[in-house]
């Protein structure tokens, strides 16, 4: 912010502006340094209430450095209690203008954001981030660096202009949306029906002619600049908030410019992936991204490679929120788990996704949307372990997420178990039940009647007791109505008597049964067939018979009664279907090995006759159709004894295909480019069918080079004019409501590979021969390689030589007829049966150049014994174009100055050794060097020193390990050499130091090398932060065991009680009003203390500024004022104690004059004056005043009276005929008030006239030029503090002064604070940086002359 200069009287707005300004300035009250360097905290209160905090920033805005034209994103998080409201301001300019700055608050990252869109060199400049509350305010500051763009050069000048791209037109009435052709060329066919109902097109099979009538059009042009494209998928929020489209494409020149559109402009991106639009590729894989998307990032985007479009995908941002989430969901095996969200604005679809992959509607997930689109479902079909996970609905640029959760297989495990329990509980029973109705139906047989009661309770069970309601039959009777629980019907039986009916829980028919009666109806509750025995007989009545209630028979019992259950189905027929040709069986077993039984078909009796075998094995009754045909669909029914079991028998026919017109198609199509491709294949089954041809997975429809002919028995597909790209599987499928039947075929499409892949590599480049290799070609044109053709041409020439043909499974060459310090170019082409490629061509390879290897790697010791030490090295990245051939390795012993060469007898092949020639207890490092057939190249980095002597064993704990010094970034440590326990502990060689903070797990190493010395000072500790601390001794045996403290380290100083370092600080100050008070207090305390100041007991105003550091606090009064007097309290407290300072500050100015004096005298000889009090005796208690007097007979004034705290003052020895003047002063601290004159006292003595002639008196005149009493000095200040500067100078008239920093004025920074007081010339800089470094000059002028100093300020990090 600028400060106001009042220039002129400022009108009421003004200076409504001006006391704001003012205001905003006594806010400002204790200043802090926050844990996030860079950042100021200006607390605004002594105390902050519990549970509330000043503003901090967790994250602080990152300096930015970009290119002229790119956005800007500056991000802070802030914190604080209550939450902080963020401002943004930068040095230059205010930032109101919206179109150019843009300020928004990212709600899920908690993140203010400061947005620039299009930036300009104009807008570099230091930024500031402000976070404000009630309670202080947080500043921070981040640059922003702008790139000027540079000019391109003229050939680049069509590419320049080159920022848009022609539009699509605009839709007509009537017609398609242009947009819609664009995004079904994109498209996968999967894909069409669903982009055409977003556009309101619910038939669009008209379109198909068309539409691949454009897409070859656009194959044709895409084929221009690419050779492969596939796997295009349209743009799609992720759950991380990222939208994203890709495509997999190669280039047919890695080259070629890819280009983004957004609504027809050009979108510049990044590779960084922080960018808002960003490419990442990966392989063949382009993923654009679109970072942090908002409702302004939507529109219709396209892919260009150079002119041809790629891809083309319409982002749409809807205002939709959701007014109900999804919801966690658990689910068991096998079961179904629904996830269900409600939107607030009608969609036709939204997104579903797992962390991974987006869910498409299919067998596995059913996805589904209301008739209101409001409410949109997900259902995960028969749930494995597999689908456990987070699920996300996206809609828009909204997501929502919830867990599908539980262990499904253990849900699973208990779920079968509890259904066995319960099936072994219902089976007990079953036994149970049924040997109690046995039972008791013998004992209701053994005591029956000739004649009873038809109303009787029967029971049965598998062996023919029925469990139903009124079941039973009597001698002479007739039976009850009862109810089977097997519910199969059959035919009642009885003694003299009549079956009555019976219902079977398995809708079957059972059987009664009564003895010398009528067989009721009965329940068998073991849902098997049984036959109902009745021991009562004579029911009573019609409507009691129907109401199936029970009555007690009368007569006498037939003893000994018989009861023949009849034979029962243990297993019945069941539906089965088979298809026509295949064996179909229908089988079912009885209760009776001897029973037989009859088939029947739809009612008419079946034979072993037309195809229809019937057997029988024991109880199992079988009928096997060996060859099904159509008319073999029917009911078919077993019956046996008056038993009977039905069941449907269906005969599907699916698609067939003919073994060996499968294996025809199955073999692949080879063909040339431009021929056509033709495929037949006949198939049989039942209609309506549906044929579909694919290319690789693509469904392939009647177009231009596609034709497609279908009979009812065969189908034909011919592709024309193929080309390379065709290459791929061919598949048809054949589908009609029984099933589906695929089959599978290769289009090889011939041509000549494509050209040898590079880079080329110079393998060698010798004096008489030049050796290289390549990669073989990409694409070998369907067939295998069978030779590269080499051509070559000396540089400087134009002539092609032909060097013959090589074998093409070896992609290299040697050419040993060259001539040395010649170049030579090559051509290689590759040549398959179909024709030879395009030609692959090097850059000019040199021959006959003497180039060296480069160094090795620095050999590695790998053991070391008293008579051998091995060693180890890698081979230089660097061969210098030829072969190596060997190495050369030398040896140096400590102590001497020449290196010894290792292997005397010739280059070493290998890349290890053994060194045999060495003295024991001798110290050797080693080097290396590597051998071409140039030449011995440079030797690698020595290796660090070995001994020649056997291993060592790891030494002991180190001894008396203590602390000696400590403070809040360090502390030195010492301790005692271990000792040597021979054979068992060795002597240590060096030392390790360890730290781990109290919240960490790992140790973190202080020295990467072992030191030597027993002392060590670990540096770069976190301020009161807790370590734990060991020290490790270590030899060649390797690391001994660590020795650690007891206790834990607090990184502090020794505890100190506050105390104040200065003996001689000032106690009592005065100050001229308007000028700056500043007191300094210096003093010692660990640990770090809490400064606390008071002005007479209370807190400081909030213009005063307080700036503590480790060592001392300053009070700062930047411009002090009368009310600003007072006793002003620093208390200085830890943990240890506290102490307390006070210093008297009084602000005042010179006094104004007392009022009229007045003149009395009581007693002779005296004159009492009298006068009115000085205007400032009300606000200055220190205020007197002086008395000074003269007389007619001495000229000189001389002090009567001092120090008078009243306005009376009686001045004796007045001499009469003299007269007498009185001068009275105010005064005070600052000094004395302009005197105000008595009238005169006293007559004068008539004397004769005396005359005296005086000498004329000489002026003085006290102008001159203004000096420098005391010149600037010389500053180095340490970055972050303060740092005060001053001069004093002198002049008549007073001199104007201006500063200056390299040779620019700083009057009107207001980042300097200047004052100028009765010639003392102060410049005061509160934070110091590096930016203030340089040359400081005071230019000092007046209309006499000019003067000037000049120092220079430099800053210590």
């Amino acid at each position: 912010m600028k400060p106001v200069e009042n220039k002129a009287p400022a009108p009421q707005g003004l200076v409504l502006v001006l006391l704001k300004f003012y205001f905003v300035i006594l806010t400002v009250a204790i200043k802090k340094r926050s844990r996030v360097p860079g950042v100021m905290i200006t607390q605004y209160v002594e105390q902050l209430p519990p549970g509330q905090s000043t503003p901090n920033f967790s994250r602080k805005p990152a300096p930015l450095t970009l290119q002229e034209g790119k956005k800007a994103f500056f991000k802070a998080m802030v914190t604080g209690e209550p939450a902080p409201t963020v401002t943004w301001a930068c040095n230059k300019c205010e930032l109101t203008d919206e179109k150019k700055y843009m300020t928004r608050y990212d709600e899920r990252a908690k993140e203010h954001i400061l947005e620039i869109p299009n930036i300009t060199t104009d807008q570099a400049d230091t930024y500031k981030c402000y976070a404000t509350n009630e309670y202080g305010q947080a500043v921070c500051t981040a640059t922003l660096n702008v790139i000027e763009a540079k000019g391109q050069a003229p050939q680049d000048f069509r590419s320049m202009l080159k920022k848009t791209k022609k539009q699509l037109p605009p839709k007509k009435e009537g017609e398609i949306d242009p947009k819609l052709w664009e995004l079904l060329l994109s498209a996968p066919k999967k894909d069409y029906e669903k982009i055409c109902f977003d556009f309101g097109v619910t038939d669009f099979r008209w379109m198909l002619k068309r539409l691949n009538q454009m897409k070859k059009e656009r194959e044709d042009e895409q084929a221009k600049v690419l050779e492969k494209l596939n796997n295009v998928k349209q743009i799609e929020v992720k759950p991380s908030g990222i939208a994203e489209f890709e495509v997999d494409m190669t280039l047919s020149d890695p080259n070629s410019a890819v280009n983004l559109y957004k609504d027809g402009i050009k979108v510049v991106y990044g590779n960084d992936g922080n960018s808002k639009h960003s490419l990442t590729k990966s392989g063949t894989k382009y993923c654009f991204s679109i970072n942090d998307p908002q409702p302004e990032d939507a529109g219709f985007y396209q892919v260009d490679v150079e002119e041809a479009n790629i891809l083309s995908t319409d982002f749409q941002v809807p205002a939709v929120e959701f007014i109900a989430k999804v919801k966690d969901v658990r689910a068991v095996e096998s079961q179904d788990a629904v996830f269900q969200c409600v939107l607030s604005t009608h969609l036709n679809r939204i997104t579903w996704s797992t962390q991974a992959t987006s869910l498409e509607h299919g067998d596995k997930y059913d996805i589904t949307v209301s008739e209101d689109k409001l409410i949109h479902t997900l259902r995960i079909k028969d749930c494995t372990l597999a689908d456990k996970g987070i699920y996300y609905a996206i809609a828009g640029i909204a997501s929502s997420s919830a867990t599908l959760t539980e262990d499904l297989a253990k849900l699973a495990m208990e779920q079968r178990a509890k259904l066995q329990r319960g099936k072994d509980n219902l089976e007990a029973v079953r036994r149970a039940q049924a040997e109690k109705d046995a039972a008791e139906a013998a004992a209701r047989a053994a005591r029956g009647d000739d004649i009873g009661n038809g109303s009787g309770n029967g029971s049965g069970d598998v062996s023919g007791n029925g469990s139903g309601d009124e079941s039973g039959g009597g001698v002479y009777g007739d039976g009850g109505d009862g109810e089977d629980k097997n519910k199969k019907d059959g035919p009642g039986r009885g003694i003299h008597g009549d079956g009555g009916d019976g219902k079977d829980g398995n809708k079957k028919d059972g059987s009664g049964g009564g003895v010398h009666g009528d067989g009721g109806a009965g329940e068998d509750r073991d849902k098997k067939d049984g036959a109902d025995v009745d021991d009562e007989a004579n029911q009573q009545g019609n409507d009691e018979r129907d109401k199936n209630k029970k009555r007690m028979r009368t007569g006498p019992l037939v003893p000994d009664t018989v009861i023949d259950h009849g034979v029962q189905f243990v297993s019945g027929l069941s539906n089965t279907a088979a298809n026509i040709g295949e064996q179909a069986e229908l089988s079912c077993k009885l209760s009776s090995e001897t029973s037989e039984g009859h088939w029947y078909k739809n009612g008419k009796l079946q034979t072993n006759e037309n195809g229809i075998k019937i057997t029988k094995d024991g109880a199992c009754h079988k009928l096997i159709i060996e060859c099904c045909t159509k008319g073999d669909t029917a009911l078919y029914c077993f019956e046996a004894e008056g038993r009977k079991s039905e069941a449907i028998l269906s005969v599907q026919d699916p698609p067939k295909i003919d073994l060996d017109a499968l294996g025809k198609f199955s073999k692949p199509v080879i063909i040339r480019v431009g021929e056509n491709a033709k495929w037949k294949l006949p198939f049989s089954g039942g209609g309506p069918m549906t044929l579909q041809w694919y290319k690789d997975d693509d469904e392939l429809l009647n177009g231009l080079h596609v034709k497609i002919e279908t009979s009812i028995a065969e189908s034909q597909l011919r592709l024309s004019k193929c080309q390379r790209k065709d290459s791929g599987e061919v598949k048809i499928k054949i589908k009609n409501e029984f099933g589906t039947m695929e089959a599978v075929s290769k289009l090889i499409v011939l041509d000549k590979p494509t050209p040898p892949q590079g880079p080329v590599d110079i393998i060698e480049n010798a004096v008489t021969s030049v050796e290289f290799k390549w990669k073989p070609p990409k694409d070998s044109g369907g067939c295998q390689m069978t030779n590269y053709i080499i051509e070559r041409q000396q540089v400087g020439r134009n002539k092609w030589s032909n060097l013959g043909e090589i074998p093409g499974n070896n992609p290299s060459y040697k050419d040993s007829d060259v001539d040395p310090g010649r170049r030579y170019c090559y051509r290689i082409r590759a040549k398959n049966a179909e024709g030879v490629s395009d030609y692959l061509e090097t850059e000019d390879i040199p021959a006959g150049v003497l180039r060296y290897p480069g160094p090795p790697a620095t050999p590695k010791v790998v053991s070391a014994f008293k008579d051998c030490i091995s060693l180890t090295w890698s081979p230089p990245t660097d061969t210098g174009g030829t072969k190596i051939v060997g190495y050369n390795l030398e040896k140096h012993k400590m102590g001497t100055n020449y290196w010894n060469l290792v292997n005397q007898g010739g280059p070493i092949k290998d890349t290890e050794y053994v060194v045999r020639d060495i003295f024991e207890g001798a110290e050797y490092e080693f080097r290396v060097s590597a051998i071409n057939l140039s030449g011995a190249g440079d030797p690698s980095i020595p290796s660090g020193t070995v001994f020649a002597r056997d291993p060592m064993k790891p030494p002991g704990k180190v001894i008396d390990l203590k602390l000696t010094f400590s403070n809040y970034t360090t502390f030195s440590l010492a301790w005692t050499k271990p000792k040597e326990v021979q054979g068992v502990e060795d002597e240590a060689q060096g030392y390790y130091v360890e730290i781990r903070p109290i919240e960490n797990l790992e140790w973190t190493r202080c020295n990467a090398n072992p030191i030597s010395l027993t002392a060590f000072t670990v540096l770069g500790l976190k301020a009161m932060a807790t370590y734990w601390v060991r020290v490790i001794a270590t030899n060649y045996g390797g690391d001994g065991e660590p020795q650690g403290f007891d206790n834990y380290i607090i990184a502090m100083p020794p505890p100190v009680r506050p105390r104040f370092k200065d003996d001689n600080m000032k106690s009592f100050l005065v100050v001229r009003s308007g000028n700056t008070v500043r007191v300094n207090i210096n003093f010692e305390a660990s640990p770090l203390p809490e400064v606390i100041w008071l002005k007479d007991g209370i807190p400081l105003p909030k213009h005063v500024t307080v700036t503590n550091s480790d060592v001392g606090s300053q009070l700062l009064i930047p411009t002090s004022e009368r009310s600003d007097t007072g006793i002003y309290t620093i208390t200085v407290k830890n943990l240890i104690g506290h102490e307390t300072f006070n210093v008297e500050i009084r602000v005042t100015d010179d006094p104004r004059p007392p009022g009229p004096v007045g003149l009395e005298q009581n007693v002779s000889e005296t004159v009492t004056l009298t006068w009115t009090p000085s205007p400032d005796e009300k606000v200055d208690d220190r205020l007197h005043y002086m008395v000074m007097k003269r007389d007619s007979f001495k000229r000189t004034w001389r002090t009567v009276a001092d120090n008078l705290f009243n306005n009376k003052c009686t001045v004796v020895n007045i001499l009469p005929g003299r007269e007498y003047y009185f001068r009275v002063f105010a005064k005070n601290d600052m000094g004395l008030s302009v005197p105000t004159e008595s009238p005169t006292w006293g007559a004068k003595k008539e004397r004769g006239k005396f005359i005296l002639d005086l000498p004329e008196s000489k002026g003085f005149d006290f102008q001159s030029p203004p000096s420098f009493i005391v010149p600037l000095k010389r500053r180095t200040a340490p970055q972050g503090y303060e740092c005060y500067v001053s001069c004093a100078v002198r002049g008549d008239p007073a001199p104007h002064v201006t500063w200056y920093r390299n040779n620019v004025s700083l009057n009107t920074n207001t980042n300097y604070y200047i004052t100028n007081v009765c010639g003392v010339c102060s410049m005061l800089i509160l934070k110091v940086g590096p930016k203030d470094s340089g040359e400081y000059k005071v230019v000092v002028d007046n209309p006499l002359g000019t003067a000037e100093c000049s120092m220079m300020l430099n800053v210590r990090e």
